[in-house]
């Protein structure tokens, strides 16, 4: 095949950016202009990410003089060169398949799954007016924002454009202000039971570990007695465990 090719592929780009438009969309509806902000951005950083993979390499023609003298042997037209980390790391073999796209595959997996069950207990908690506190969100507040960090996160792995690394944090900050401001209304509508949510749960970043694990249960049981973390100690000698 000649690699002359492996651009231009524009049905390709408009495909697969519609592809995670629409998911972004319709499991995290915009409600507010904030809303529509990020979901703009997280819109912008997939087609961004897109065109370069399939339409026209930005990052590659910007870099190329660079890329050229350090690594003479690289043909900048092939698909493969786009894969940048597995150039700059030295890699060999098929970038496909190296360990570190199959970590972004993870990622992207990931965060596609961790967004869709996290939708699943949230439309639960909005039809019984009730804190999503099951599923992820017995882990951390703010599960879908994390999916769809985990999501760039894998894309960013998987082909860096200086785009979306740029825009990546920008993203970040953006979800940071979405889920504060989500908070405070929270706060308001269902006050004390949400504070003690809160309390015990991290916004974006999972504790791990087995008496976090049954706090998680605990709380997404509706079991009141059981947050406070002392009668867990207690529960579990108790127990004998």
């Amino acid at each position: 095949m000649d690699e002359s090719f492996a651009y231009g592929l524009w049905p390709l780009v408009i495909i697969n950016s519609l592809i995670f438009i629409v998911f972004a969309f319709s499991f995290n509806r915009p409600r507010s202009a904030r809303d529509w902000r990020s979901f703009g951005a997280f819109s912008a950083f997939i087609v961004a990410l897109f065109t370069e993979m399939y339409g026209f390499p930005l990052t590659i023609y910007l870099l190329s003089g660079w890329l050229v003298s350090r690594y003479p042997e690289i043909d900048l037209l092939s698909h493969d060169a786009g894969h940048l980390w597995w150039t700059l790391l030295g890699l060999s073999g098929d970038p496909h398949f190296n360990s570190l796209h199959i970590f972004s595959y993870v990622l992207i997996v990931g965060g596609l799954i961790l967004i869709t069950s996290a939708w699943g207990v949230l439309y639960q908690a909005q039809i019984t007016r009730t804190v999503a506190m099951g599923g992820p969100y017995a882990w951390v507040r703010h599960p879908q924002y994390v999916g769809f960090a985990l999501i760039m996160i894998g894309f960013l792995l998987q082909w860096p454009t200086l785009i979306t690394l740029l825009m990546f944090p920008v993203l970040l900050s953006m979800y940071i202000l979405l889920a504060r401001r989500e908070e405070r209304e929270v706060m308001v509508e269902f006050g004390e039971p949400y504070a003690r949510y809160r309390a015990v749960t991290p916004a974006f970043i999972p504790r791990l570990g087995r008496k976090r694990h049954k706090v998680a249960y605990f709380r997404s049981q509706g079991a009141d007695e059981d947050w406070d973390s002392k009668a867990l100690t207690a529960r579990d000698s108790e127990e004998g465990r």
